[in-house]
């Protein structure tokens, strides 16, 4: 087994997790199989009870685990399925650590940070790194490893001084450290600054840890002149200093990084099993990150509660650009704050109300994802009615399709009292109110489709049943279904049981869905989530000829290279690159 430690210097939010699954990547497309592991130095168990504001959209595996959204990017470009474990956390050390205390594990010994956290840490990586992630079964050849924090916090310090001790219990040919570092570019001079990522290295080598590769995040490209003095402040070759500059696309990470020659590098320093290829190896990521002649424009309204901070919905931006891509248009989402849509703003601050449903009625299509809280729902109600009533492409994630269905029940079945709650939304059996970790209706479920004329099914590639991830708290209560139904509101899916609700569907509208699970999980740049594709299809107007056609895509809507030529056979089950460019 290989080890990339990856870790970060000068500011959190670097980066990392995009080196960190480049790297992952460009070794993956050599023919090795690739697992990673992520580490986040906080003492919570896992990011379940985070406010998406904290650290971003808490992700949600196939296992139920709820974890950093790093393990979302691990599992889109290396196309693998990771599981809880795969997301350490200090809390998860200490719990584990203080249980076997408990049991008298430790024969009366005196618990401590060196050696009994440090061995604990060590083990788990050890552990965690043999587990498949991969279709096929087999065991990981290399696993990436990346330290959240910067270098010198001292929450992150137990696993630094464990990583220290790691590199001589697995020998130096199979271990290797990334220190991913700033190197800012005042506007006042203009001139690229060294100084932090010397520091960051310097403490990195203070606590025992030497970095193979110094990668640096700057603004525009290094000058040869900086290249060279890091090399020299930092203990290592030029060749061992990597650019990543600001790009258009984080799928051109992967090939930056094998464009200054990082497989070699690894090739030489890990002494990995790979027989060097033509340069072909990354097309299909080329063929991603090329993308700049689109055949039109697609806007997307997303109405959510958590609209300030992107990453609250980095799954779900993903699964649009994913599907945009797909059908060869330029993606703009509009964030609108759902708050915003409902009467009270009107009052309170006109401007902002009316700028706000000005974004909703200018968009091609409507998108409402998950979220917790009372808060913001009218106006999440406002926008799908909106959707419903102007025939709005409409999709809703989660709550957003539990609003649905308590949209269609006050203003199409003309129910009054509380919509968001009984007898309309329940409780779940799997929810314990007394405590909030861990507690909801979570990971990999199935749902069953009820219908054959469902358009969900038919991008789903006409399948009987899918597998999606669920996160929920709440459920549409199933004794109502009838009400709906004699209006054309249909639950076309639901669980094995039948007992709750997972997909609904609108008659009389082109594309009008709501599932009760989380299909942006599962998204790949290659492999759209068909809920998000359909949403995409409908607003560019699509939707139609594509069902028409057997869920195929016309070759001008398809991935093409620069000569023009393209590939026809397009599938939702598989978006296939031209025959002449897969590898």
């Amino acid at each position: 087994m290989k080890y990339i430690l990856v870790t970060g210097g000068v500011i959190s939010g670097i980066g990392k997790g995009i080196i960190a699954s480049s790297v992952g990547t460009i070794l993956k497309s050599c023919g090795l199989h690739v697992t990673a592991i992520k580490i986040d130095p906080y003492i919570n168990i896992d990011a379940g009870t985070f406010s998406p504001y904290e650290h971003g959209e808490v992700f949600v595996l196939d296992d139920g685990g709820e974890v950093d959204l790093d393990l979302g990017n691990y599992e889109r470009f290396l196309d693998i399925r990771l599981t809880k474990d795969n997301n350490l956390t200090t809390g998860k050390i200490y719990q584990s650590v203080i249980n076997k205390e408990r049991r008298g594990d430790y024969l009366g010994k005196t618990v401590q940070v060196v050696p009994h956290i440090t061995d604990a840490i060590q083990e788990w990586v050890m552990r965690q790194a043999k587990i498949p992630v991969d279709d096929d079964g087999l065991g990981p050849q290399v696993c990436v490893i990346e330290l959240g924090g910067t270098v010198g916090d001292i929450e992150s310090m137990p696993f630094i001084e464990a990583f220290r001790q790691f590199q001589f219990k697995v020998k130096r040919e199979n271990f290797c450290n990334i220190h991913v570092s700033l190197v800012p570019q005042p506007s006042a001079t203009g001139e690229q600054k060294t100084k932090p990522t010397q520091n960051s290295v310097r403490e990195l080598r203070g606590l025992g840890l030497s970095p193979d590769l110094v990668v640096c995040r700057c603004s525009t490209p290094l000058d040869n002149a900086v290249k060279e003095k890091i090399s020299m402040f930092c203990h290592v070759e030029p060749e061992q200093v990597i650019c990543v500059h600001d790009v258009s696309s984080i799928y051109r990470v992967p090939l930056l990084l094998e464009d200054q020659g990082v497989v070699d590098y690894f090739c030489h320093r890990l002494h990995l099993p790979i027989e060097m290829r033509p340069r072909k190896m990354l097309t299909k990521w080329k063929e991603i990150s090329d993308r700049s002649r689109f055949v039109g424009h697609c806007s997307i309204a997303l109405v959510g509660k958590y609209t300030k901070f992107s990453d609250s919905y980095a799954s779900v931006i993903k699964a649009l650009e994913h599907s945009a891509l797909a059908i060869n248009h330029k993606l703009a989402v509009k964030y609108i704050d759902s708050a915003d849509l409902e009467a009270a703003t009107l009052h309170q601050e006109p401007v902002k109300y009316h700028e706000a449903w000005q974004k909703l009625c200018s968009a091609d299509g409507v998108l409402v994802p998950g979220g917790f809280g009372v808060r913001g729902t009218e106006g999440k109600i406002q926008a799908i009615s909106w959707a419903r009533k102007q025939k709005k492409p409409f999709l809703g994630v989660c709550l957003g399709m539990q609003l649905a269905v308590c949209e269609f029940a006050r203003n199409v079945l003309d129910w009054q009292g509380e919509l968001f709650g009984p007898p309309k939304v329940i409780d779940m059996p799997e929810h314990n109110p007394g405590q909030m970790g861990g507690t909801m209706r979570l990971g990999k479920r199935r749902t069953i489709f009820k219908t054959t004329n469902s358009i969900l099914r038919k991008l789903y590639g006409d399948a009987e049943y899918v597998d999606e991830r669920h996160r929920h708290r709440f459920e549409v209560n199933p004794e109502l279904k009838q009400h709906f139904e004699e209006k054309g509101f249909r639950f076309v899916g639901q669980d094995m049981e039948g007992e709750r609700m997972e997909v609904i569907e609108l008659d009389d509208h082109l594309y009008f869905v709501g599932v009760q699970y989380h299909p942006e999980f599962t998204s790949r740049p290659i492999k759209p989530s068909p809920p998000y594709f359909g949403l995409l299809l409908a607003a560019a107007g699509k939707l139609q000829s594509y069902l028409q056609k057997g869920c195929h895509l016309s070759p001008r809507d398809t991935y093409s290279d620069r000569s023009g030529s393209s590939s026809p056979d397009l599938e939702i089950a598989e978006l296939k690159f031209p025959s002449h460019l897969q590898d």
